[in-house]
């Protein structure tokens, strides 16, 4: 995990656009305010679809592939760092309530004093179903085709073609 300084002022100023634009299609979600978070991210396939109620901190590291369906108050904490992307690929399903978090604090106390966050990317493959409320911790990878049940807490690597749920999240089956 890179650090970075989110109190930096150039790093607030980015937050207070994203966090206003999010603001007003979470109020308004029409087609203007959802082009509006599209322009946000690095890139935004065809077919997307954000439901309203989305966050993020930056959106500059944000990769969505085509046709992938993100539900209601999906919380993405993205870095303004390479380390900190959140890469979603095409055809995927994010349920509601999901929260990717690419950014984190240190354990011990005293560096946590610092202030500083850690990002490490996010990438998630082609044709996931990630359930309603689970969480992706920073540094994950989950494979093409996978599934994610509802209420999961993912802390590590997810292969391609399973099926995983539980806090950690752990394989159940293939796909």
């Amino acid at each position: 995990m890179n650090k970075f300084n989110s109190l930096d002022k150039s790093y607030l100023e980015q937050r207070k656009v994203a966090h206003e634009t999010c603001r007003l299609f979470a109020k308004s979600p029409s087609k203007g305010n959802l082009k509006r978070i599209k322009n946000l991210l690095a890139h935004s396939g065809e077919g997307v679809i954000i439901e309203a109620g989305f966050h993020c901190d930056y959106g500059n590291q944000i990769v969505i592939g085509d046709r992938t369906f993100i539900n209601i108050n999906c919380t993405v904490l993205d870095a303004p760092i390479n380390e900190g992307a959140i890469s979603i690929g095409d055809d995927c399903l994010i349920g509601p309530n999901v929260q990717l978090l690419a950014v984190s604090h240190a354990i011990p106390p005293t560096e946590r004093l610092n202030k500083e966050n850690f990002a490490a990317p996010i990438t998630i493959g082609n044709n996931v179903w990630i359930g309603a409320g689970v969480i992706v911790l920073a540094g994950v990878t989950i494979g093409d085709n996978a599934v994610v049940g509802a209420g999961s807490v993912v802390t590590k690597d997810i292969a391609a073609n399973t099926v995983v749920a539980g806090n950690p999240a752990v394989k159940i089956k293939d796909t």
